[in-house]
């Protein structure tokens, strides 16, 4: 196994463009762990708290199986916390194997990966527009970021590490509010680049302005300014979030491949 990732690793990643974006784009950065073979696995984990990715070909042997699974357990052990991006093949196997050895790994969160080559402009009309962001909306984007991640659970940081995501966006000019008739940011949304892929991200509504189309309508239009620019829009959701994939299916998305976030039993 070695520790560098080159085209061969880039080449493994195109048989599932859409379920490891991510993975796609995280093990060219720097990485607390990176092992691959260039062939038939590559376990990748950039930092906490985001869960450690594992690749697998959908043909993948069993004796393959066996040697991912106790290479995680080495480097990952599930009792310190980790949790594991995977297909959901590797994900049955893991969790028969875990409960083999007395533990018990479990499904925590179940994903869909859409693109969309064709939008649908939205029926539910919404007042007010999109607001390209800048340095004067940082601090309310690390807001948005902190209400988002405190309302799912997920991959939950510290506010200077949300302010340097920000940041980020903003000098790229790839994160948006919806801004509605009063003036109020209501809804944020962003598109990370990988390629000719563009994920769309930190899609959230605040509370109060639920229901009114706000992320809809913004999502659409933030999937067209990628699109214009040449991308291929995509982006992952909860796949038991049926109001939410409904939403994105209503202006074109279609769903292209499903993975799964599994972590030991809390």
């Amino acid at each position: 196994m070695d520790c560098f990732v080159d085209e061969r690793d880039n080449k493994l990643i195109e048989q599932d463009p859409y379920t490891f974006f991510m993975l796609g784009k995280i093990m060219h950065g720097q990485c607390r762990v990176l092992l691959t073979d260039h062939e038939r696995m590559i376990l990748c984990h950039s930092e906490h708290p985001y869960p450690v990715w594992i690749w697998t070909p959908d043909n993948v042997t069993e004796k393959e199986l066996e040697k991912t699974y106790q290479l995680t357990k080495i480097y990952f052990p599930f009792d310190e916390g980790f949790a594991f991006n995977m297909k959901y093949h590797l994900a049955k196997y893991f969790i028969k194997r875990a409960e083999e050895e007395g533990k018990k790994l479990a499904i925590r969160k179940n994903m869909f990966a859409y693109d969309c080559l064709e939008l649908i402009p939205p029926k539910g009309d919404a007042d007010g527009m999109h607001h390209l962001c800048t340095e004067r909306d940082l601090e309310e984007i690390v807001e948005f970021y902190d209400l988002m991640t405190k309302e799912t659970g997920i991959d939950k940081q510290s506010r200077d590490a949300y302010r340097l995501k920000a940041k980020e966006a903003i000098e790229q000019k790839t994160i948006y509010f919806w801004e509605n008739e009063q003036g109020r940011h209501v809804a944020s949304c962003l598109y990370r680049l990988n390629g000719k892929l563009a994920s769309i991200s930190l899609v959230y509504t605040r509370v109060e302005e639920r229901r009114k189309h706000y992320a809809e309508n913004l999502v659409y239009q933030v999937s067209k300014i990628a699109q214009e620019k040449g991308y291929v829009p995509m982006l992952y959701t909860d796949a038991d979030y049926v109001a939410s994939n409904a939403c994105y299916e209503k202006i074109g998305y279609k769903l292209r491949g499903k993975l799964c976030i599994i972590a030991m039993e809390q």
